[in-house]
């Protein structure tokens, strides 16, 4: 199968959208297929890059370093008809997400979408959430899926706010997977040398923190709990990996706190090497508000760390087992959570890691995308041959995608 990713967001720009789409990619092709992207320009991308198609791109007004596409849509469509694609798979709602089911209707083929942003998180970065509110995020995404042959939901989470939009389009919940060797054990002194670079001892009880340093990823009600975590775990550290335009705001917080001695920024860590920082954590900790699903948690999973992170519909159930790590509800719950896991330790179920960590793999990630084209290919020529025969109306759609 010849398939046509499009996306606004992809390598060299790190998001968790980037390295979604490049295991997917990998894992497409492993089992046979062609993967082509079509992508914006980066000024730091490669020249010698494999299958993929940039068109040219601006950066964002408000999101400097992500791009919009600016033109190119002639260009798109000949390459596209020339790679003779069987189906396009778009990865954003914007730019190249219209530019995607343009050419998919152009051509004739299948369309389908990975709604990756849960965009209400994100609605204070234009014009401080006064410009654009929730319901035109409604209607907007109702606008985009339309005629769409299938969505890929990362997660539960993403398959509620679509049903609360009213959006009919067929659904398929497939977690993103990462690619678990990445994450085997590391040399024990590789292990030391993140602690001995951060000046972090075996004694100290080693907190983690990865993620873009933003808002909506809600760092400072980690922070906010730090002080009473202090006061029961005064061994507790807190090391924050990543950067963003919420840093300073972070950095003076915990200032005013008074625990910046038990706090500390380390800047973005490429993902190549972020293994051996899961490894000498003793436990992964997040509040986040805004994940679909979130590649941090089954990083954390694949290098044997547990985990403290505030629920939802995807980690309640994922961290259902002690041993992996556990889920809290209310932001003031932290702390209390933390405390009382680190106080009452878990033995590690070998067994469930093992089944966990394949539920969790870019193996199982590719199976299920190449199962979804599939069921979205049928669902395309049904939905043909139901606007072809009137007396076909009475189909239901949804029915013929799960058969």
């Amino acid at each position: 199968m010849k398939i046509g990713f499009f996306t606004d967001t992809y390598f060299p720009q790190v998001s968790g959208v980037s390295t979604s789409i490049r295991t997917l990619k990998q894992e497409l092709e492993k089992r046979g297929h062609e993967v082509y992207i079509f992508t914006t320009t980066d000024p730091n991308a490669s020249e010698n890059e494999e299958r993929i198609i940039r068109m040219p791109s601006i950066p964002f007004i408000s999101f400097k370093e992500r791009r919009v596409v600016v033109r190119g849509m002639l260009y798109a469509y000949y390459v596209a008809k020339d790679l003779e694609l069987d189906i396009i798979h778009t990865h954003t709602e914007f730019g190249l997400g219209l530019l995607g089911k343009h050419v998919a209707k152009a051509l004739e083929i299948p369309c389908v979408h990975t709604y990756h942003t849960m965009y209400e998180d994100y609605l204070h970065y234009i014009a401080n959430g006064k410009l654009i509110r929730p319901v035109h995020v409604k209607q907007f995404s109702k606008l985009f899926t339309t005629h769409l042959s299938g969505i890929v939901c990362p997660s539960q989470r993403v398959v509620d706010k679509l049903n609360e939009y009213d959006i009919t389009t067929p659904k398929f919940i497939i977690p993103t997977g990462i690619d678990v060797s990445k994450f085997k054990p590391v040399p024990e002194e590789e292990k030391q040398a993140v602690k001995n670079k951060y000046q972090l001892t075996d004694e100290h009880l080693f907190l983690l923190s990865v993620s873009r340093i933003s808002y909506e990823k809600n760092i400072q009600t980690i922070l906010n709990g730090m002080p009473k975590v202090i006061e029961e775990l005064p061994q507790a550290r807190l090391l924050i990996v990543g950067e963003g335009p919420y840093k300073k705001d972070l950095e003076k917080q915990a200032e005013e706190l008074g625990i910046s001695d038990y706090v500390i920024f380390a800047g973005e860590v490429p993902n190549e090497d972020i293994s051996p920082f899961y490894q000498a954590a003793d436990i992964f900790v997040s509040a986040s508000d805004s994940e679909t699903q979130g590649l941090t948690y089954t990083e954390s999973m694949a290098a044997k760390t547990r985990v403290v992170a505030k629920g939802n519909a995807y980690l309640d159930p994922l961290f259902d087992d002690l041993s992996l790590g556990v889920t809290y509800k209310e932001d003031e719950d932290f702390a209390d959570a933390l405390i009382e896991y680190v106080k009452n330790p878990h033995e590690t179920k070998e067994a469930l890691i093992k089944e966990k960590l394949y539920e969790i793999s870019s193996e199982a990630f590719g199976e299920r995308v190449e199962e979804f084209y599939i069921k979205s290919t049928n669902y395309f020529r049904l939905y043909q041959e139901e606007e072809e025969s009137p007396e076909d109306e009475g189909l239901n759609s949804l029915r013929i995608f799960k058969k």
